[in-house]
């Protein structure tokens, strides 16, 4: 396959489906888990959609995932409830923990649901976009899975990436989605940065000395730093405490390094919250009002040397809908991986004119 050549979406969500019940998943959990990365990619957030295939086959070939879980509603109230993810693949339980959100959401104005016994889940997007699509606000946060950060002014490795994510319906073809980590880089773009033989720019990563790291390779030798200084730190607790202390899910110490560790349960924690703005009298008038304030920041003439404003989630409809007509594009180290992932699991290369890595 020629540098750069797209791939269709319903091949690669074949493939990564199949790869999946190679592990043992069964076809239905595999095919909704394949549908879940795939769309991370139709959506741009290529470092957590299939790009994670290696780690996950990884985590179920280890016995740390189990390929054949039972998610259940642990606890429940009107407006609350608690998912247990049963150590299953983690798009599983989020997945979940997003649809029983939003169906409280209808039914009391609000629903806010925890997960315990997870799994890392792809972005958080994933997990809050639909809230937008119909209609109401989402937000989402997660506790990492693995810890690359010390609390601020320590050394010690106690706290992950911790993203978060909101999103909101507005007029026109693109709701509001914001997702990030609280790190000033995730760990998935050093990943991807090493697949692809590039550096990190300063400023991602510092040495146990304090000095900048900009080697990929050795991601290990360093820390994360979080986004301004203190605050991010603290946001991260915030997370911490939200997605992982409140759920009975790992936080500080007891977070497990999920790639280095294929064998032990993670038991990673998140949390799905879906608001209806009906509750407040707003109903279709938010999404109204909310364009109208995004249409004035977009119209505030840009500094020299900026483009014009841009909102989180713009040109995201449209790109999508570009990678589901014609198909999706992966670095040549990602397709080099696919294939020798291919190989491993008895399935026919996706990528034929490409190299196993």
């Amino acid at each position: 396959m020629a540098d750069g050549a797209a791939i269709a979406a319903d091949t690669l969500r074949d493939f990564v489906a199949h790869a999946l019940q190679s592990r043992g998943v069964p076809e239905g959990d595999a095919s909704k888990v394949a549908s879940l990365m795939v769309e991370a990619d139709i959506y741009g957030y290529g470092t957590h959609g299939v790009f994670r295939l290696r780690q996950y086959l990884a985590r179920l070939a280890g016995g740390g995932c189990n390929p054949r879980p039972a998610i259940t509603v642990a606890q429940e109230t009107v407006a609350t409830a608690l998912i247990d993810g049963d150590n299953g693949l983690g798009h599983l339980a989020m997945a979940a923990a997003r649809d029983l959100a939003i169906e409280k959401a209808r039914a009391a104005g609000i629903g806010w649901v925890g997960v315990r016994r997870g799994n890392h889940a792809g972005p958080l997007a994933l997990y809050v976009r639909p809230q937008a699509e119909a209609g109401m606000l989402g937000m989402a946060a997660a506790v990492g899975s693995a810890n690359h950060v010390p609390p601020y002014g320590g050394t010690d490795l106690l706290l992950g990436t911790n993203p978060i994510a909101f999103s909101a319906p507005a007029a026109g073809p693109d709701p509001f989605v914001f997702d990030m980590a609280t790190t000033v880089a995730a760990m998935g773009k050093i990943k991807t940065l090493l697949q692809q033989g590039q550096p990190m720019p300063e400023g991602w990563m510092v040495r146990r000395d304090g000095q900048p790291l900009t080697d990929p390779a050795r991601k290990s030798e360093g820390y994360l730093l979080p986004i301004g200084g203190p605050k991010g730190f603290g946001l991260s607790v915030a997370i911490g405490l939200m997605g992982g202390v409140l759920n009975g899910a790992a936080f500080g110490s007891d977070v497990v390094d999920f790639t280095s560790d294929t064998a032990s349960p993670t038991n990673t924690g998140q949390c799905v919250m879906a608001l209806d703005p009906a509750a407040f009298g707003m109903d279709n008038d938010f999404a109204e009002a909310a364009a109208r304030a995004f249409a004035e920041m977009r119209a505030s003439p840009p500094l020299p040397g900026h483009g014009p404003v841009r909102l989180p989630g713009d040109g995201k409809t449209a790109a999508a809908e570009t990678r589901r007509r014609e198909g999706i594009t992966l670095n040549p180290g990602l397709r080099r991986d696919l294939n020798t992932l291919a190989a491993d699991c008895g399935l026919a290369p996706p990528f034929p004119g490409d190299a196993a890595g």
